[in-house]
Protein backbone atom coordinates (compact mmCIF):
# COMPACT_ATOMS: atom_id res chain seq x y z
CA UNK A 1 0.00 0.00 0.00
CA UNK A 2 1.39 3.29 -0.72
CA UNK A 3 1.57 6.00 2.10
CA UNK A 4 -0.73 8.52 0.64
CA UNK A 5 -3.95 5.84 0.14
CA UNK A 6 -4.05 6.11 3.86
CA UNK A 7 -6.36 9.59 2.87
CA UNK A 8 -9.13 7.44 1.45
CA UNK A 9 -9.21 5.15 4.27
CA UNK A 10 -9.73 7.68 7.09
CA UNK A 11 -13.49 6.72 7.88
CA UNK A 12 -12.35 2.74 8.00
CA UNK A 13 -10.14 3.66 10.57
CA UNK A 14 -12.23 5.53 12.54
CA UNK A 15 -14.74 2.47 12.69
CA UNK A 16 -12.18 0.09 13.51
CA UNK A 17 -10.96 2.39 16.28
CA UNK A 18 -7.48 1.47 15.80
CA UNK A 19 -4.77 1.43 12.85
CA UNK A 20 -5.00 -1.27 10.63
CA UNK A 21 -2.23 -4.32 10.63
CA UNK A 22 -1.05 -3.12 7.15
CA UNK A 23 -1.36 0.82 8.05
CA UNK A 24 1.04 -0.43 10.84
CA UNK A 25 3.04 -1.66 8.67
CA UNK A 26 3.53 0.98 6.68
CA UNK A 27 4.43 2.98 9.48
CA UNK A 28 7.61 0.37 10.28
CA UNK A 29 8.81 0.40 6.93
CA UNK A 30 8.91 3.87 6.67
CA UNK A 31 10.38 4.20 10.49
CA UNK A 32 7.86 6.60 11.26
CA UNK A 33 8.04 6.07 15.10
CA UNK A 34 11.59 6.28 14.67
CA UNK A 35 11.90 9.81 13.06
CA UNK A 36 14.44 11.19 16.19
CA UNK A 37 16.03 7.64 16.53
CA UNK A 38 19.71 7.18 15.78
CA UNK A 39 20.69 5.30 12.75
CA UNK A 40 22.38 2.19 14.68
CA UNK A 41 18.96 1.48 16.34
CA UNK A 42 17.38 1.37 12.65
CA UNK A 43 16.19 5.63 12.86
CA UNK A 44 15.76 8.27 10.71
CA UNK A 45 17.75 10.72 13.09
CA UNK A 46 16.24 13.71 11.48
CA UNK A 47 16.68 17.29 12.49
CA UNK A 48 13.77 18.91 14.09
CA UNK A 49 12.24 20.90 11.76
CA UNK A 50 12.50 17.79 9.23
CA UNK A 51 10.80 15.74 11.43
CA UNK A 52 7.79 19.03 12.76
CA UNK A 53 7.15 18.80 8.64
CA UNK A 54 6.50 14.57 8.46
CA UNK A 55 4.40 14.85 11.81
CA UNK A 56 2.64 18.00 9.67
CA UNK A 57 2.14 15.55 6.47
CA UNK A 58 1.08 12.48 7.80
CA UNK A 59 -1.08 14.58 9.97
CA UNK A 60 -2.99 15.71 6.26
CA UNK A 61 -3.23 12.34 5.37
CA UNK A 62 -5.16 11.30 8.07
CA UNK A 63 -5.78 12.75 11.73
CA UNK A 64 -5.25 9.66 13.82
CA UNK A 65 -2.28 9.00 11.84
CA UNK A 66 -0.51 11.75 11.84
CA UNK A 67 -1.68 11.75 16.17
CA UNK A 68 -0.04 8.17 16.59
CA UNK A 69 3.54 8.77 14.68
CA UNK A 70 3.94 11.80 16.62
CA UNK A 71 2.84 10.59 19.42
CA UNK A 72 5.51 7.36 18.73
CA UNK A 73 8.10 9.69 17.71
CA UNK A 74 7.90 11.24 20.87
CA UNK A 75 9.04 8.30 22.89
CA UNK A 76 12.18 9.17 21.21
CA UNK A 77 13.07 12.10 23.16
CA UNK A 78 13.83 9.19 26.26
CA UNK A 79 16.61 7.60 24.48
CA UNK A 80 19.35 9.36 25.86
CA UNK A 81 18.39 8.92 29.25
CA UNK A 82 18.57 5.09 29.63
CA UNK A 83 21.73 3.15 29.85
CA UNK A 84 22.76 1.53 26.83
CA UNK A 85 21.65 -2.08 27.28
CA UNK A 86 18.50 -0.78 27.85
CA UNK A 87 18.15 1.95 24.95
CA UNK A 88 19.13 -0.94 22.83
CA UNK A 89 16.46 -3.31 23.85
CA UNK A 90 13.66 -0.66 24.11
CA UNK A 91 14.33 1.13 20.53
CA UNK A 92 16.32 -1.41 18.41
CA UNK A 93 13.49 -3.89 17.53
CA UNK A 94 11.33 -3.06 13.79
CA UNK A 95 8.15 -2.68 15.65
CA UNK A 96 9.37 -0.70 18.42
CA UNK A 97 7.70 2.19 19.84
CA UNK A 98 6.57 3.67 23.67
CA UNK A 99 3.36 4.89 25.00
CA UNK A 100 2.72 6.15 28.15
CA UNK A 101 1.91 9.54 30.25
CA UNK A 102 3.98 12.53 31.74
CA UNK A 103 1.33 13.03 34.53
CA UNK A 104 2.63 11.38 38.24
CA UNK A 105 -0.59 9.10 38.61
CA UNK A 106 1.05 6.50 40.36
CA UNK A 107 3.66 5.05 43.02
CA UNK A 108 7.28 3.76 42.98
CA UNK A 109 8.24 1.94 46.16
CA UNK A 110 11.75 2.33 46.54
CA UNK A 111 13.51 -1.03 46.82
CA UNK A 112 17.24 -2.96 46.53
CA UNK A 113 18.28 -2.56 43.04
CA UNK A 114 14.84 -1.27 42.26
CA UNK A 115 10.70 0.14 42.62
CA UNK A 116 8.03 -1.24 42.68
CA UNK A 117 5.18 0.45 41.04
CA UNK A 118 1.65 0.89 41.43
CA UNK A 119 -0.55 3.16 39.48
CA UNK A 120 -2.73 4.05 36.39
CA UNK A 121 -2.20 6.52 34.04
CA UNK A 122 -4.79 8.18 31.21
CA UNK A 123 -4.66 9.39 27.41
CA UNK A 124 -1.74 6.39 26.44
CA UNK A 125 -1.96 6.79 23.14
CA UNK A 126 -0.91 3.46 20.99
CA UNK A 127 -1.68 1.66 23.78
CA UNK A 128 -2.74 -1.29 21.36
CA UNK A 129 0.22 -1.94 19.93
CA UNK A 130 3.11 0.30 22.21
CA UNK A 131 6.43 -2.36 22.97
CA UNK A 132 7.26 -0.40 25.94
CA UNK A 133 4.81 1.80 28.12
CA UNK A 134 6.74 4.36 30.26
CA UNK A 135 5.28 5.87 33.62
CA UNK A 136 6.24 8.98 35.78
CA UNK A 137 5.62 7.94 39.61
CA UNK A 138 6.18 9.97 43.00
CA UNK A 139 8.70 7.96 44.93
CA UNK A 140 7.77 6.24 47.97
CA UNK A 141 10.64 5.78 50.66
CA UNK A 142 9.60 3.37 53.96
CA UNK A 143 6.16 4.13 53.55
CA UNK A 144 5.95 7.79 52.61
CA UNK A 145 5.36 9.12 49.88
CA UNK A 146 7.82 12.23 49.06
CA UNK A 147 7.89 15.10 45.58
CA UNK A 148 10.58 13.37 43.95
CA UNK A 149 9.13 12.00 40.75
CA UNK A 150 10.99 8.66 38.88
CA UNK A 151 10.39 7.86 34.96
CA UNK A 152 9.64 4.19 34.33
CA UNK A 153 9.54 2.19 31.49
CA UNK A 154 7.84 -1.67 31.71
CA UNK A 155 7.01 -4.09 28.80
CA UNK A 156 4.33 -4.67 27.87
CA UNK A 157 2.83 -7.92 29.16
CA UNK A 158 3.48 -6.27 32.78
CA UNK A 159 0.73 -3.76 31.94
CA UNK A 160 -3.09 -3.75 31.51
CA UNK A 161 -5.16 -1.63 29.10
CA UNK A 162 -8.13 -0.48 30.11
CA UNK A 163 -9.97 0.08 26.70
CA UNK A 164 -11.90 3.20 27.24
CA UNK A 165 -10.80 5.81 25.15
CA UNK A 166 -14.05 7.66 23.93
CA UNK A 167 -13.28 11.17 22.37
CA UNK A 168 -15.13 12.52 19.73
CA UNK A 169 -12.42 13.01 17.86
CA UNK A 170 -8.77 10.57 16.95
CA UNK A 171 -11.19 7.65 17.86
CA UNK A 172 -8.23 5.37 16.66
CA UNK A 173 -5.39 6.39 18.62
CA UNK A 174 -6.20 3.81 21.24
CA UNK A 175 -5.40 6.90 23.69
CA UNK A 176 -6.42 4.19 26.67
CA UNK A 177 -5.84 4.05 30.33
CA UNK A 178 -3.17 1.87 31.44
CA UNK A 179 -2.47 0.20 35.29
CA UNK A 180 -0.19 -1.57 37.22
CA UNK A 181 -0.04 -3.39 40.47
CA UNK A 182 3.06 -3.93 42.40
CA UNK A 183 4.98 -4.20 38.91
CA UNK A 184 8.98 -4.55 39.62
CA UNK A 185 10.66 -2.17 37.64
CA UNK A 186 14.72 -2.25 38.02
CA UNK A 187 16.97 0.69 38.92
CA UNK A 188 18.13 0.41 35.15
CA UNK A 189 15.14 0.58 33.56
CA UNK A 190 14.71 3.83 35.01
CA UNK A 191 15.37 7.83 33.27
CA UNK A 192 15.14 10.92 34.39
CA UNK A 193 15.00 14.00 31.58
CA UNK A 194 18.01 15.22 31.13
CA UNK A 195 20.71 12.70 31.82
CA UNK A 196 22.40 11.63 29.64
CA UNK A 197 23.65 8.08 29.64
CA UNK A 198 24.02 6.37 26.31
CA UNK A 199 25.93 7.70 23.01
CA UNK A 200 22.80 8.11 21.07
CA UNK A 201 21.80 11.63 21.97
CA UNK A 202 21.14 13.87 18.66
CA UNK A 203 20.65 18.02 19.01
CA UNK A 204 16.91 17.34 19.13
CA UNK A 205 16.74 15.49 22.31
CA UNK A 206 18.74 18.47 24.16
CA UNK A 207 16.18 20.85 22.73
CA UNK A 208 13.69 21.72 25.58
CA UNK A 209 11.53 19.09 26.27
CA UNK A 210 8.28 21.45 26.59
CA UNK A 211 8.98 23.50 23.17
CA UNK A 212 9.44 19.95 21.69
CA UNK A 213 5.99 18.92 22.37
CA UNK A 214 4.64 21.73 21.84
CA UNK A 215 5.65 21.88 18.09
CA UNK A 216 5.01 18.40 17.92
CA UNK A 217 1.32 18.67 18.37
CA UNK A 218 0.91 22.16 16.50
CA UNK A 219 2.34 20.19 13.72
CA UNK A 220 -0.47 18.20 14.08
CA UNK A 221 -3.28 20.34 14.19
CA UNK A 222 -1.70 22.24 11.35
CA UNK A 223 -1.74 19.11 9.24
CA UNK A 224 -5.45 18.15 10.41
CA UNK A 225 -6.02 22.05 9.18
CA UNK A 226 -4.64 21.42 5.93
CA UNK A 227 -6.80 18.27 5.43
CA UNK A 228 -9.64 20.69 6.23
CA UNK A 229 -8.75 23.23 3.87
CA UNK A 230 -8.48 20.70 1.13
CA UNK A 231 -11.89 19.08 1.94
CA UNK A 232 -13.70 22.30 1.82
CA UNK A 233 -12.28 23.69 -1.21
CA UNK A 234 -13.55 19.55 -2.66
CA UNK A 235 -17.28 20.33 -1.16
CA UNK A 236 -17.22 24.23 -2.92
CA UNK A 237 -16.10 22.64 -6.35
CA UNK A 238 -18.99 19.99 -6.37
CA UNK A 239 -21.57 22.32 -5.55
CA UNK A 240 -20.36 24.95 -8.05
CA UNK A 241 -21.99 23.64 -10.55
CA UNK A 242 -26.02 23.74 -9.40
CA UNK A 243 -27.34 27.10 -10.85
CA UNK A 244 -29.58 28.08 -7.49
CA UNK A 245 -26.55 28.04 -4.99
CA UNK A 246 -24.13 31.04 -6.86
CA UNK A 247 -23.96 33.67 -4.76
CA UNK A 248 -23.77 31.49 -1.88
CA UNK A 249 -21.18 29.63 -3.33
CA UNK A 250 -19.39 32.96 -4.47
CA UNK A 251 -19.00 34.39 -0.52
CA UNK A 252 -17.81 30.93 0.63
CA UNK A 253 -15.52 30.35 -2.28
CA UNK A 254 -14.46 34.13 -1.09
CA UNK A 255 -14.00 32.57 2.76
CA UNK A 256 -12.03 29.74 1.93
CA UNK A 257 -9.28 31.91 -0.12
CA UNK A 258 -9.37 34.28 3.00
CA UNK A 259 -9.12 31.00 5.49
CA UNK A 260 -6.40 29.46 3.06
CA UNK A 261 -4.58 32.71 3.22
CA UNK A 262 -4.62 33.27 6.73
CA UNK A 263 -3.42 29.17 7.46
CA UNK A 264 -0.52 29.61 5.19
CA UNK A 265 0.50 32.50 7.37
CA UNK A 266 0.51 30.78 10.35
CA UNK A 267 2.44 27.98 9.15
CA UNK A 268 5.31 30.23 7.99
CA UNK A 269 5.62 32.13 11.60
CA UNK A 270 5.58 28.70 13.22
CA UNK A 271 8.05 27.30 11.37
CA UNK A 272 10.08 30.56 10.99
CA UNK A 273 9.80 30.85 14.56
CA UNK A 274 10.89 27.35 15.29
CA UNK A 275 13.91 27.11 12.32
CA UNK A 276 15.12 30.38 14.30
CA UNK A 277 15.22 28.59 17.94
CA UNK A 278 16.28 24.97 16.39
CA UNK A 279 19.32 27.42 14.75
CA UNK A 280 20.14 29.11 18.20
CA UNK A 281 19.93 25.57 20.08
CA UNK A 282 22.54 23.84 17.56
CA UNK A 283 24.68 26.82 17.73
CA UNK A 284 25.14 25.83 21.40
CA UNK A 285 23.00 28.90 22.51
CA UNK A 286 20.52 27.80 25.80
CA UNK A 287 16.93 29.11 24.76
CA UNK A 288 16.01 32.03 27.49
CA UNK A 289 12.98 31.27 29.41
CA UNK A 290 10.85 34.58 28.36
CA UNK A 291 11.99 32.63 24.30
CA UNK A 292 10.42 28.98 25.72
CA UNK A 293 7.23 31.20 27.13
CA UNK A 294 6.90 33.11 23.57
CA UNK A 295 6.71 29.91 21.99
CA UNK A 296 4.22 28.74 24.33
CA UNK A 297 1.70 31.32 23.63
CA UNK A 298 2.79 30.75 20.09
CA UNK A 299 1.81 27.28 19.63
CA UNK A 300 -1.46 27.84 21.99
CA UNK A 301 -2.67 30.93 19.75
CA UNK A 302 -1.77 29.13 16.54
CA UNK A 303 -3.45 26.00 17.61
CA UNK A 304 -6.84 28.47 18.22
CA UNK A 305 -6.48 29.86 14.96
CA UNK A 306 -6.48 26.98 13.18
CA UNK A 307 -9.33 25.91 14.91
CA UNK A 308 -11.32 29.01 14.17
CA UNK A 309 -10.36 28.87 11.06
CA UNK A 310 -12.33 25.13 10.84
CA UNK A 311 -15.09 26.94 12.55
CA UNK A 312 -15.51 30.15 10.33
CA UNK A 313 -16.40 27.21 7.68
CA UNK A 314 -17.78 24.53 8.76
CA UNK A 315 -21.02 26.08 9.57
CA UNK A 316 -21.58 27.00 5.82
CA UNK A 317 -20.86 23.63 4.53
CA UNK A 318 -24.31 21.99 5.29
CA UNK A 319 -25.49 18.69 6.30
CA UNK A 320 -21.99 16.95 5.22
CA UNK A 321 -21.15 19.19 8.40
CA UNK A 322 -23.11 17.30 10.93
CA UNK A 323 -22.65 13.47 9.04
CA UNK A 324 -20.55 11.67 11.64
CA UNK A 325 -19.35 9.82 8.29
CA UNK A 326 -18.52 12.35 6.31
CA UNK A 327 -14.55 13.43 5.63
CA UNK A 328 -15.51 16.86 6.84
CA UNK A 329 -16.90 16.19 10.31
CA UNK A 330 -14.40 13.62 11.14
CA UNK A 331 -11.27 15.61 10.11
CA UNK A 332 -13.21 18.46 11.97
CA UNK A 333 -13.73 16.44 15.55
CA UNK A 334 -10.02 15.44 15.09
CA UNK A 335 -8.40 18.85 14.81
CA UNK A 336 -11.07 19.76 18.11
CA UNK A 337 -9.55 17.01 19.70
CA UNK A 338 -5.93 17.56 19.01
CA UNK A 339 -6.33 20.90 19.85
CA UNK A 340 -7.73 19.96 23.39
CA UNK A 341 -4.26 18.80 24.27
CA UNK A 342 -2.70 19.99 27.76
CA UNK A 343 0.27 21.98 25.72
CA UNK A 344 -2.49 23.94 23.47
CA UNK A 345 -4.80 25.10 25.57
CA UNK A 346 -5.03 28.05 27.27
Amino acid sequence: MNIVQIKERGLEIEELGRLPEDVLEIIYEHQLFKLFTAKELGGKDLDLLEGMKVFQQMSALDGNFGWLVTIGTGGNAFIPTLNQDACEKIYSPRNAVIAGSGYPTGTAKKMDGGYSVTGQWKYCSGADYATTFTMNCFVEHDGVRTDEIISCSVERDQVEVLNDWRAMGLKATASHTIRVQNTWVPQEATFQLGTIKNKYESAVHSFPFGAFAEASFLSVCLGITENFLEETSILVKQRNHDPNRTERMGALQFLLMQQQKHFRQLEEQFYSILNGYWQKHQEGHKLAEEELQQFSRLSKDIAAACVDIANNLIRRLGMDAITETSSINRIWRNLYTAAQHGFLTP
